[in-house]
């Protein structure tokens, strides 16, 4: 598992959801036999209201069609952590940040070269080739989603690389005392003019706000740096979050840091 951190970082979580639609039955006495035993002549204002409601009824039935439409449209496990993409910007001090979900075809050169700056690899595992970190995006693509790759735009310039994740679903679970929703985050700031001035805390800040904004049922935030990146820690601990505990993952000692709903306004 790569770490999560403000300088050099990683993570990586679907429950299936039923939608049941319901479709009108048969019109009551379709098909049976009548016979009109009067000629009635309904008021004209009661026909014209009539028809209102069946118009009103007519654009109910198309709008469920319409949201049918687009949830059955929508990528397959964007649920579980409530259509990161969708999420658009964010004011932070320095200027207007954006997640902008990872499209491979696109992003990969970029982030292979960051996965290959020495500061990076020793944390993230992730230097080589671009088919190193072509495993590493496509899995998460298109896996279940409970993990979503993200480019961190700046001002319009892409600057960083950022994994949302369910940590409830992840791996990390089984080593400390998850709740339903606790979502993860995982960064690394891509270039070496960005680090080491406080960009990374700004931006970890701003991030796990958005993530409490956009996710009501999230009450808290959580990573897992490495315990000796000391200045990734200092970041988060300069973004709000507190020291939780010391975990042992499978690949490293890391300090569980996490952001809680209920303290934000606080730290």
């Amino acid at each position: 598992m790569p770490s999560a951190d403000a300088s050099a970082d990683t993570g990586t979580a679907p429950v299936t959801e039923l939608a049941t639609r319901t479709r009108p039955g048969p019109t009551p006495g379709a098909g049976a036999d009548c016979e009109d035993t009067m000629d009635l002549r309904l008021p004209d204002d009661f026909i014209a209201l009539f028809a209102e409601e069946g118009r009103a009824r007519g654009d109910a039935r198309e709008e469920r069609k319409s949201t049918a439409a687009e949830a059955d449209a929508a990528p397959a496990g964007d649920d579980l952590l409530d259509r990161v993409g969708g999420w658009g910007p964010t004011d932070t001090p320095l200027g207007a940040f954006h997640l902008v979900p990872v499209h491979v075809e696109r992003d990969l050169p970029l982030v292979t070269r960051w996965m290959n700056d020495p500061a990076v690899a020793v944390f993230w595992e992730l230097a080589g080739a671009q088919s190193v970190a072509e495993e590493h995006l496509r899995r998460q693509v298109e896996g279940d989603g409970r993990s979503v790759p993200c480019l961190g735009v700046l001002d319009g310039m892409p600057m960083s690389y950022w994994e949302i994740y369910r940590a409830d679903l992840d791996l990390l679970a089984r080593h400390y005392p998850a709740r339903p929703h606790d979502t993860g985050i995982h960064l690394l700031i891509g270039g070496v003019a960005n680090r080491g001035r406080g960009l990374g805390s700004t931006l970890l800040r701003a991030v796990a706000d958005l993530v409490l904004d956009r996710r009501p049922l999230c009450a808290r935030v959580v990573a897992e740096p490495a315990l000796r990146n000391t200045p990734s820690v200092a970041a988060f601990l300069s973004a709000g979050f507190r020291f939780s505990a010391e975990v042992d993952l499978p690949d490293k000692r890391a300090a569980l840091m996490v952001r809680d709903r209920a303290l934000r306004d606080l730290l």
